[in-house]
């Protein structure tokens, strides 16, 4: 296993990060619950989102998080 590698998905999540992409708020998950999955990402795209340093599983989930927000509220519209 990598030295340097420290695992940060026992801490605390930041819910309220500087924005990437959008100054709206973050918002929390209804539960807080994680569960751990195996996802299969395009190489580029995961050293992108590692690049910019610890916490590249929270950013990926935070942009997620975003998209599906959007979707829902276009559903509603």
């Amino acid at each position: 296993m990598n030295k340097e590698y420290q695992p940060d998905w026992d801490q605390a999540m930041d819910r309220n990060p500087e924005p990437a992409m959008s100054s709206k708020p973050q918002v929390a998950s209804s539960n807080g619950v994680k569960q751990i999955v195996t996802i299969r990402l395009d190489v580029d795209m995961l050293e992108w989102f590692k690049g910019a340093g610890p916490g590249y599983q929270t950013r990926i989930n935070q942009v997620l998080r975003e998209h599906m927000d959007n979707q829902r509220t276009s559903q509603v519209e």
